[in-house]
């Protein structure tokens, strides 16, 4: 059952690594299972943009203070479950999702998975962002670990081996 209707628009702004096939379509299942899994009611609309090291690392610099590049960086729009509408479309916009592909692909190598894998994990712990989760603390963290594997779960996406009990 997808939830009502939800744009989430793509773009690419890198070259150092070549986009999986069927990602484009990855993102958006993993936007419309978090926004299930959330219960969240409505249209919604997110951006996702795909930048490199050098990118995530301005953007870093410039809204957070940090000099270094991360994996993802998300930029909520709402406040309090209180969203900006589209006044075309009626959605809420949810806000924007930024992930650098090079760190992407290379934590990929480093937990040994999939960039598939890994792009669609950022994707749904930056969706949980988004809808105003934060792991300051410790319970928060872990609540957002599990709802974050639940989503790999539903894509059909093995869990990290740390939490493959042995």
């Amino acid at each position: 059952m997808m939830a009502d209707k939800i744009r989430v628009v793509i773009t690419n702004k890198q070259k150092a690594v070549k986009i999986p096939t069927g990602i484009r379509m990855l993102v958006r299942r993993c936007c419309n299972a978090v926004l299930q899994l959330e219960k969240f009611e409505g249209a919604a609309e997110i951006s996702v943009t795909f930048t490199d090291n050098e990118g995530i690392r301005e953007l870093n610099k410039q809204y957070r203070n940090k000099d270094i590049e991360t994996d993802v960086l998300s930029f909520p729009m709402g406040e309090n479950g209180v969203y900006d509408i589209d006044m075309e479309t009626g959605a809420k916009i949810l806000g924007d999702i930024v992930i650098s592909l090079e760190k992407a692909r290379d934590q990929a190598e480093r937990f040994g998975h999939s960039l598939q894998r890994e792009i669609a994990y950022l994707t749904a712990h930056s969706m949980l962002h988004l809808l105003g989760y934060d792991h300051i603390d410790k319970l928060e963290k872990v609540r957002m670990r599990e709802k974050e594997e639940l989503v790999m779960e539903q894509l059909g996406l093995p869990a990290s081996s740390s939490y493959i009990l042995r």
